[in-house]
């Protein structure tokens, strides 16, 4: 950011719907400066920074930024994101391959995404959904297999009314919808699971262990993906089939420990529903070798 002292940002869910409105770029680059916005210029009809050091030169002095929009009228705006600036933005986007459309609204309906400030429509056909920031540090990232990026700290989107050419024509950014409700910053880590969950990394099986018959591996990934409601009777009983099969108390560990821990269990959860797996399944089969999960303790695959 520009270092010369610049009043707090003054966000509100109508701030972007009466900037759009303004006029001329120029006017619009003004009032974000003078609502305490830093921004900078860029490439008219285009994203890239015009200025030497991109969005660290960003400024709300609204000085600086109305000699910048003297120089150069049709700047398109350039808007930081992240902690300094109050705002995080979810950039869905649209490709011929695909856009993120509906793994967007799979994660509002997860409770990932739902409490936006405001929309704002891009010149490609995507979205931009705004958020404000909480205060911490939120890196940018991009899953391009969810055509889903995220603009946080390290970032910054091209802000309304800029216009980007498209099909050589000029169009603009557009504020489409302001929230009615409280707007919420967004968790951007767990958007990032939901989007690419990581995949479990179980450790090598003991040498000599026969492991063909309970599968650790594919026993860890059922784990791993079964959401709320039914993770602990996953992990009781990926646990149970483990055991049964011949499996010690640290291999099952070290195969579904990772798994339950991305499904969104404590340690604490896990460690206790192993180690009531391995008491269950000691007592199914008092005695004797590995035996079948009780129907009773089975879960639907």
């Amino acid at each position: 950011m520009n270092d010369r002292p610049t009043p707090a940002s003054v966000w509100s869910v109508s701030t972007m719907q009466r900037v759009a409105a303004e006029p001329t770029l120029a006017s619009a680059a003004l009032r974000y400066a003078t609502l305490g916005v830093p921004v900078f210029p860029c490439v008219p009809g285009a994203k890239q920074p015009l200025t030497s050091n991109g969005f660290h030169d960003a400024t709300a002095s609204p000085q600086t930024v109305q000699t910048w929009w003297q120089r150069t009228p049709e700047a398109n705006i350039g808007l930081p994101t992240g902690a300094n600036t109050g705002v995080l933005v979810v950039d869905i986007d649209v490709h011929p391959s695909g856009n993120g459309f509906a793994v967007f609204e799979r994660a509002r309906s997860q409770g990932l995404a739902d409490d936006w400030g405001w929309l704002v429509r891009t010149p490609s056909g995507g979205l931009h959904a705004y958020y404000p920031a909480n205060g911490l540090e939120q890196r940018s990232w991009q899953v391009p297999s969810a055509h889903i990026d995220f603009r946080g700290d390290g970032g910054y989107v091209i802000a309304p009314p800029s216009r980007i050419v498209v099909d050589g024509a000029p169009t603009p950014y557009e504020v489409i919808a302001v929230t009615t409700g409280e707007a919420r910053s967004v968790d951007a880590l767990a958007l990032r699971r939901f989007l690419e969950p990581p995949r479990p990394t179980p450790a090598t099986p003991s040498p000599g262990l026969d492991t063909t018959r309970c599968r650790p591996e594919a026993l860890a990934r059922t784990v791993a993906v079964t959401t709320e409601g039914g993770r602990n009777r996953a992990l009781f009983w990926a646990s149970c089939r483990m055991a049964e099969n011949g499996q010690s108390h640290a291999t099952t560990v070290s195969y579904l420990l990772p798994a339950a821990r991305h499904a969104g269990l404590t340690d604490r959860e896990i460690e206790s529903t192993i180690d009531s797996a391995f008491r269950t399944a000691s007592r199914h089969v008092p005695g004797s070798g590995p035996g079948p999960t009780q129907r009773s303790e089975a879960i639907q695959l």
